[in-house]
């Protein structure tokens, strides 16, 4: 586990914000030298903190406006074939095992309610799913982040050297 310090978050926000900035920009939007952007990048790829350099892609925008959650009860043992049927379906963005009264919460998107309505039938179809129960997104309340999380912690100390801190 990575512990990030202050140095870390601005990286992190400031690549948040400017996701195409290069090392050189972000050294001079976080006020440190090129090099420790470098390594400091490097270091939190290699923890997984940054997880990839793909872009977010926005699937309303793309057209696939309807959204919905749907959870799956699957049958005792059967979680690597609903992991693979799930995977067969490219209207299935993402899956989750979960605790509670249900086993998955898939987040599923289509260009109409005639393709939710075939998409999840198709997830029905599942030898393995028992019961699956949806609910349409109507509008998002709070995007995807992690910034707020991440800067919500006690500080930590930065490793910079003294005679680089602001004072």
């Amino acid at each position: 586990m990575l512990i990030l310090d202050a140095i870390d978050l601005a990286l992190l926000t400031a690549l948040t914000e400017h996701p195409r900035a290069g090392d050189l920009e972000l050294s001079r939007q976080t006020n440190v030298a090129r090099a420790t952007v470098q390594s400091r990048l490097r270091r939190m790829s290699e923890a997984g903190v940054i997880a990839d350099w793909d872009p977010t892609l926005d699937v309303a925008a793309a057209g696939f406006e309807v959204q919905a959650y749907v959870t799956l009860e699957i049958s005792q043992g059967a979680l690597d074939e609903v992991s693979r049927d799930l995977a067969a379906i490219p209207q299935v963005l993402e899956a989750y095992v979960t605790t509670g009264s249900y086993d998955v919460l898939c987040r599923v998107a289509t260009r109409s309610h005639p393709e939710l309505q075939a998409t999840l039938v198709r997830i029905d179809q599942s030898s393995s799913v028992v019961r699956s129960t949806s609910v349409m997104v109507l509008s998002v309340l709070v995007p995807p982040r992690v910034l707020p999380l991440l800067g919500s912690g006690e500080p930590v100390p930065s490793r910079r050297a003294p005679a680089y801190r602001k004072g």
